[in-house]
């Protein structure tokens, strides 16, 4: 059960008194606990609540936009492992996808998953397993075409083993990248998650190769004790 902050301002208390405390309860492991009351003090929680988001990645899109720009009107946007949705809602204003700006081009969101999500205003949403056979024809074709901008917040199931969860992500964003190398318009943008942890320097070569510039960036909604950072590749060679 969470504890309320009592309210009171004692001296030397008053940041305590805002922290959620949540006791473990019977059944639940201590580490359960400590998540649970990080995600009831994350500000990026809470912010992702108040406005609507369905989770607080979306923050980190925005934060990885905001600097490099890709999600412009008009773009050509796919969205792997698209679930729940977060990194789409912060997609459709900016590429214009329901065509609010009127002097702007429309743009165009492509979600792909393997479970269902709940619909998104501005977004065309996929069940696929992106690395089955013929997947990169079934997206440009949902897509009308080639994309402007592949991205991508998966991450596999924790084995709660650091190196064996490092080498799955690591290898789930490679896939991704050979799937952006097949639907990627000249020009086109790649932006990926992945874990710090010693095996990412094959990937860094293969989009080196790719791309015309390649940046390692940690967005500030991305927690400090976590070894996740983002890849943002710009100026596919095609």
């Amino acid at each position: 059960m969470a504890k309320k902050p009592s309210g009171k301002n004692t001296s030397g208390r008053g940041q305590r008194d805002l922290t959620v405390k949540v006791k473990t309860a019977k059944g639940r492991r201590i580490s359960s606990t400590r998540w649970l009351q990080r995600q009831l003090n994350d500000p990026y929680v809470k912010r992702a609540q108040a406005e609507g988001y369905r989770g607080r990645a979306a923050f980190k899109i925005m934060e990885l936009d905001d600097k490099f720009r890709f999600l412009v009107p008009g773009a050509r946007v796919v969205d792997l492992g698209c679930a729940p949705g977060g990194w789409c809602q912060v997609a459709v204003p900016r590429v214009n996808a329901l065509g609010e700006k009127k002097a702007k081009a429309v743009g165009t969101i492509l979600g792909i998953d393997l479970q269902e999500v709940d619909p998104i205003p501005g977004c065309d949403i996929h069940v696929l397993d992106f690395m089955e056979d013929g997947a990169d024809d079934k997206v440009k074709a949902w897509l009308g075409g080639k994309a402007d901008v592949v991205m991508s917040d998966m991450a596999a199931a924790s084995s709660g083993h650091k190196q064996t969860d490092h080498l799955r992500i690591i290898a789930l964003c490679e896939a991704a990248a050979y799937l952006a190398f097949d639907v990627l318009d000249e020009g086109g943008t790649f932006v990926s998650k992945v874990l710090a942890g010693g095996a990412e320097g094959e990937l860094q070569k293969l989009l080196k190769q790719r791309f015309r510039k390649v940046a390692n960036v940690k967005p500030p909604a991305s927690r400090a004790d976590s070894s996740e950072k983002f890849v943002v590749a710009t100026g596919f060679r095609g």
